[in-house]
């Protein structure tokens, strides 16, 4: 699965666009032309239908989220805008055809992200209903399940939970406490939760919508457990009551998403049929014998977990749609609003400061080389899920794939939009223009589904698998691998490789940036750091031996190295993406100002990381400068062309919904403008304390 060697740039055919694109730049006169219809139809990708689809149920006023409402309120709304998807035929994409859907999974996921723009609390809710509780049904559920339980969950008049988490188990799901005890007798399973900490907590729908949740337990049967298996279990009767044995708590008023009755479930020997347990991939016969289609315990929980993966796939979506709408809000804004004069006497535009192009422009790279890994994540999880490519690799790609890329995406969300909002300043404060609202709505967004850093070294393990795979196994084979690894850190210290790049640029910023444009050099540079830190990761493991509690703890003392190990192969899988992506731009300007923006994330990601690359003598000193000077060049290069930019997005006011995003500044800068041009003509203007320089005394 993990292949990082740069000599792939020689054999991927991507490249070629991504190696005629970084050619230097030509000397230019303005901005080169830009296709904006091309790119908008890049961004949207395959599921280009879909999206449209969604985003036009968006503009309705019925799914906007209305800031102000109580918690019961919000909850009230959501619950009825819910409602309104099913009557617009909004959710039954997924589906078998034979309950109304279309098995449509990349075009499910695609249209559900959109939803964001309404408002999160409902893409969440949603998610909820179709994207866990019915998915999980769904995928882990065998023909009997899906006739007995699908029809009321794709209409909604089984609203429901998924209840995974517990107050005392988050990201280790192996280890939760609730259970499942099958009694022969009844052919019944018992669930109970049997302390505080084993109730499911932060549960969706289940602190007051909620008529039935998937509950996943320990399946105990013939006293011997088989590890966590999922169960339809019924919580709440017609009039909204708790079952008998069934109990739970409000979680009450969150950070964001009130729209979702987030909530706690507590069981005392609940009772379900034998067939309420979802039985693909584990099944117990009425006398209580346990039969799997998979031997091993740990990848047949692996591989149950890995029917769930969506949720990762559409929070990153999202995150990226959270990302333009942020972009838009304070590029819009930064275009129009004017502060301080400059040397002509005018205002000036806020986005024409270097440091204002610099805070934005960068992060608008960011959003496009997330949105092309996304695409890419979309197409593996399609393949998986349609069956089409459905293979162990192919899986593990996926969830590789999803851990990493919602990781990167949703801290990246955060970033944006914080530093979106202080771009906008006290306007940005003000809620009516959504960046606070959205801030709010999304910082769940890197804990659920899996915890961020918890992804991430599940990323980092595979990549410690893979080395070890490739490693050799025979005693003398292992000396030399072993020894190319250390002759490649001595190489490393000894800083030939930053002497070679003296060598090359003669002192020349010119030199280093024509260097620094090749995609070769790119990849080389972000491949080689995951290379560089996966081989010291191993080699330390690999010093522990076999003692576990050595192992344990030379493991413990490289995780955060791991993580960043982790982290970096990410951003080496999006530079991958994005640079596939430049195949489908249009030759001339829209490929030229694609690879630009290329360029522009990928030296960014060096330039945050200077110290490693300079530590490791991978970038002499005088490049490292080089860096960030082609970073300057480049957001320069960009700014006359961010209108174009951001209208690829696509967003129509009705999506963006930001006062400060709807030309209304640009309105009032022009009113100030005429005001004080008609006083200076009129001479109504009073004489300053102070003449501005170069003004002589009396003019």
């Amino acid at each position: 699965m993990v292949d990082t060697a740069a000599a792939r740039i020689t054999t991927t055919p991507a490249r070629k666009s991504g190696t005629r694109a970084s050619a230097a730049a030509p000397a230019l006169d303005g901005p080169p032309s830009f296709d904006v219809d091309a790119v908008a139809t890049m961004l949207l990708g395959r599921w280009a239908d879909d999206r449209r689809t969604s985003r036009r149920l968006a503009l309705d006023p019925a799914l906007h989220r209305i800031d102000g409402l109580t918690v019961s309120a919000h909850r009230d709304r959501v619950f009825e805008q819910c409602r309104f998807l099913v009557e617009h035929g909004a959710i039954q994409r997924p589906f078998p055809t034979a309950f109304g859907g279309a098995e449509n999974h990349g075009g499910n996921i695609a249209s559900f992200e959109e939803l964001t723009t309404a408002d999160p609390s409902l893409q969440i809710k949603a998610g909820v209903q179709w994207g866990l509780f019915g998915s999980a049904v769904l995928h882990l559920g065998t023909e009997r399940n899906h006739r007995e339980f699908l029809p009321g969950i794709i209409d909604f008049t089984i609203p429901g939970c998924f209840a995974m988490t517990e107050t005392g188990h988050g990201s280790d799901v192996q280890s939760i406490a609730t259970t499942a005890t099958y009694d022969p007798d009844t052919e019944q399973f018992v669930i109970h939760t049997p302390f505080r900490a084993a109730w499911k907590d932060y549960i969706g729908n289940a602190a007051r919508d909620g008529r039935a949740a998937v509950v996943f337990a320990q399946l105990i049967t013939r006293q011997r457990n088989h590890g966590v298996h999922a169960f339809y279990v019924p919580l709440r009767d017609d009039g909204g009551s708790f079952l008998p044995g069934v109990g739970g708590e409000d979680d009450g008023v969150k950070g964001g998403l009130n729209g979702i009755d987030n909530g706690r479930l507590h069981f005392d020997h609940v009772r379900v049929p034998r067939t309420n347990l979802l039985n693909r991939y584990g099944d117990v016969a009425e006398d209580g014998t346990y039969s799997s289609p998979i031997a091993s315990p740990g990848r047949r929980f692996f591989t149950m977990l890995g029917t769930l993966v969506q949720g990762r796939v559409s929070l990153d979506g999202a995150a990226v749609v959270a990302q333009k709408l942020a972009l838009q809000i304070a590029l819009s804004y930064a275009t129009e609003r004017r502060q301080f004069p400059g040397p002509d006497g005018a205002d000036t535009v806020l986005l024409d400061y270097g440091q204002h192009q610099r805070r934005l422009i960068p992060r608008l790279a960011t959003v496009f080389a997330q949105s092309f890994a996304h695409e890419q994540l979309l197409r593996t999880f399609d393949d998986v899920f349609s069956g089409r490519a459905d293979t162990p690799e192919r899986r593990e790609q996926l969830e590789t794939e999803a851990a990493a890329f919602k990781s990167l995406s949703t801290w990246a969300a955060l970033d944006t939009l914080q530093e979106a909002r202080e771009a906008c300043g006290g306007a940005g404060f003000l809620a009516e223009n959504r960046l606070v609202g959205l801030r709010s709505d999304l910082d769940v967004y890197v804990t659920f589904e899996g915890d961020n850093t918890v992804l991430l070294q599940l990323v980092g393990k595979r990549l410690l698998t893979d080395f070890a795979a490739k490693a050799p196994k025979d005693a003398a084979a292992t000396a030399k691998f072993v020894a190319a690894q250390v002759g490649t850190k001595l190489a490393d210290a000894s800083g030939v490789r930053a002497l070679q790049q003296n060598v090359l640029d003669r002192g020349s910023t010119a030199h280093a940036v024509r260097d620094l444009q090749d995609p070769a050099t790119q990849r080389s540079l972000l491949a080689e750091r995951v290379d560089t830190m996966v081989a010291e990761i191993a080699l330390a493991l690999r010093a522990a031996g076999r003692d576990p509690q050595a192992q344990a703890t030379a493991f413990n003392r490289h995780q955060h190295a791991l993580i960043e190990a982790a982290r970096a192969y990410a951003e080496l899988l999006q530079w991958d993406a994005f640079t596939t992506a430049l195949d489908d731009a249009p030759e001339g300007g829209t490929r030229q100002v694609l690879t630009w923006l290329r360029d522009l994330w990928a030296l960014g990601r060096v330039e945050d990381h200077l110290a490693w690359y300079l530590m490791h003598n991978r970038l002499s000193s005088s490049r490292a400068q080089a860096v960030s000077a082609y970073i300057d060049r480049l957001v320069t290069r960009l700014r006359p062309l961010v209108p174009q930019l951001v209208a690829t997005f696509g967003y129509e006011p009705g999506h963006v919904r930001a006062a400060i995003a709807s030309g209304a500044e640009g309105v009032r800068q022009e009113e100030a403008a005429s005001w004080f041009a008609a006083e200076r003509a009129a001479g109504r203007l009073p004489e300053p304390e102070k003449k501005p320089k170069g003004q002589r005394p009396g003019r």
